[in-house]
């Protein structure tokens, strides 16, 4: 069983679901050769992918090309299905900051052999996550800076302004063919700027609204 908390809080939420967006950047769609999707592409993590702050990313034995992904993540609140688009934000208990660890390499050649790409994005340690920032004290999770430095030295870095699909959109879309829990996590995609991790990294990634830090999560990889 898998909790997460709210900063400043003793509410905990048990995670049910991890839901994560593909491409909802133009710019990472454009650096992965794919195309600019139409509607939300989404697939799922188990809750045993995760680690917290402080713990490491464990890179499986079968891969030589583990990648990270920056993005925010978002922590439901209350549950729902067919969420409306002028509802949606009243579902989210908090946002955060998460990496989508990817072993590139078995994704490929799933993607290859068309393939599921389960064992690529699901495996043991590949959802890191920080503790949740209140959803009532961001003012607009669409106007958020994502940030991830690889050994002190920046990577990623994108706001989400530049989502193709809007927070309110991502969780109304997908609630017409999940019902999402109170609990359930959604990764909103990642900007432009993945790339490889090796053993010995230190990843630190980082959720702010202008000068101010809502969110950090420092991991190691081994």
């Amino acid at each position: 069983m898998n909790v997460v908390r709210l900063q400043n809080s003793h509410q905990e939420f048990t995670v049910g679901k991890i839901l994560c967006v593909g491409r909802n950047y133009a710019e990472h769609a454009k650096e992965m050769n794919a195309a600019v999707p139409e509607a939300p592409v989404f697939f799922l993590k188990p809750s045993t992918a995760i680690i917290r702050n402080g713990e490491s990313v464990v890179i499986p034995p079968i891969s030589s090309d583990v990648h990270h992904e920056v993005e925010m993540t978002l922590l439901i609140g209350t549950g729902g299905k067919n969420i409306s688009l002028d509802h949606a934000l009243t579902h989210v208990a908090g946002y955060g900051i998460g990496l989508d660890m990817t072993m590139r390499d078995v994704q490929a050649e799933a993607k290859k052999k068309s393939l599921p790409w389960t064992l690529a994005k699901g495996f043991d340690t590949s959802a890191p996550l920080s503790e949740f920032v209140s959803a009532a004290r961001v003012r607009n999770p669409n106007e958020l800076d994502v940030r991830l430095a690889v050994n002190g030295v920046a990577r990623q870095s994108s706001n989400t302004r530049n989502f193709i699909f809007s927070v309110q959109h991502l969780v109304s879309y997908i609630s017409r063919f999940f019902t999402l829990e109170s609990g359930d996590v959604l990764f909103t995609g990642t900007p432009e700027g993945v790339g490889p991790v090796r053993s010995g990294d230190r990843l630190e990634a980082t959720l702010a609204d202008g000068a101010t830090m809502l969110a950090t999560l420092t991991v190691q990889v081994r």
